[in-house]
């Protein structure tokens, strides 16, 4: 016979398989926060988040948000109370977020040109008719960041006032810091071969080096994380809703992943002033509007080496540094979010939208 305290424990382990089972079989509600599609092109959709605030109290310029292309930007906006977008709109932003959408293989000749030149001057034509405003913010996020940083070089007349970039990978030259650099060597790595097999970069590869570089966190410590915590449901939760969004990568165009690994990652050839889009060298000292670049002082996929020197090549007068403690994706979607970048972010744009 089981004595009772033996039935007490079995009666807890069955609880804990029962929610490991859940969040590990299961999609948690994410992207949450009320918006309207107000603009397509091809796969790329563009968001406008509907306001909380009275006319007369938000700030005058829209924001754009640009999240990286291998992943969705659900995580700008991960779950009720957890989440950077509600935060703005709830501080009175005319908040917008494209969406790149998941490139088929028809999509496979996609470069960072179509996305700069094509797509956001786009985007910011749409931004400035349904808001009535002229100008624009952006922010920009890890592959976002690269993006932005050419459109803002490459288009500094066309409204742009602020710029927000958030581990930017913008600078090459430190190979021996770049935690993806034996990947992309040429040595090890034939890019033309996968891009000719696959047409665009997988999401199962650019997921499995990603998490290559920590293994044991990422295919242990997690899963771990999450056992020692089933009896809070706020951390079970919370894990739940992370590991939806990890777990939902998306394929790279096959143009951009070439330009990404061959123009940045081997040759630096935005950093030299060498990067041509359409025929446009990307210098960045045409770069002027106000900038404001976060770094994550952990950051193992953006060393902090990649993010810094952006300053000391654009024109812009009014440009600073923000160091925040944390990772990659922590700095934004982690549990001190709310108490340091966020808030730093706010306190920075707010005065540069009236």
């Amino acid at each position: 016979m089981v004595e009772a305290p033996a039935m007490d424990q079995l009666s807890i382990l069955e609880e804990r398989l029962k929610t490991v089972t859940r969040v590990m079989t299961s999609k948690a509600p994410i992207a949450q926060t009320p918006k309207e599609l107000v603009w397509t092109l091809n796969k790329a959709k563009l968001f406008r988040y509907v306001p909380v605030v009275p006319q007369k109290d938000r700030h005058r310029i829209p924001l754009l948000l640009i999240f990286a292309l291998m992943n969705r930007p659900h995580i700008l906006d991960l779950r009720p109370g957890h989440s950077f977008v509600e935060y703005l709109v709830g501080q009175g932003f005319d908040v917008y977020l494209l969406d790149w959408g998941v490139p088929g293989l028809e999509d496979k000749h996609l470069k960072f040109d179509d996305y700069t030149l094509e797509y956001m001057p786009r985007v910011v034509r749409k931004i400035k008719a349904v808001s009535g405003v002229e100008e624009v913010s952006m922010l920009g996020w890890c592959i976002g960041a690269i993006l932005t940083t050419i459109y803002a070089s490459l288009r500094p007349d066309d409204g742009l006032r602020n710029l927000i970039l958030l581990t930017a990978p913008l600078d090459f030259s430190n190979r021996e810091k770049l935690t993806f650099g034996r990947w992309t060597d040429e040595r090890y790595f034939d890019v033309d071969k996968v891009l000719a097999t696959f047409g665009n970069m997988p999401a199962e590869m650019i997921d499995y080096g990603a998490k290559a570089l920590k293994p044991v966190e990422n295919y242990i410590g997690n899963y771990l994380k999450l056992w020692d915590n089933l009896d809070n449901p706020k951390i079970v939760e919370s894990w739940h809703a992370m590991n939806t969004w990890v777990t939902d990568n998306i394929p790279v165009a096959g143009g951009a992943f070439r330009q990404l690994i061959v123009d940045l990652y081997r040759h630096d050839r935005l950093m030299k002033g060498e990067l041509m889009i359409r025929g446009e060298r990307v210098d960045l000292s045409r770069m002027r509007a106000n900038l404001l670049t976060v770094i994550a002082e952990g950051d193992h996929i953006t060393p902090a080496c990649q993010s810094e020197s952006i300053v000391t090549k654009i024109s812009s007068q009014d440009k600073q540094i923000y160091r925040v403690p944390g990772g990659h994706i922590g700095i934004m979607a982690g549990n001190a979010a709310h108490k340091r970048t966020w808030p730093h972010i706010e306190q920075w744009l707010a005065p540069r939208s009236k």
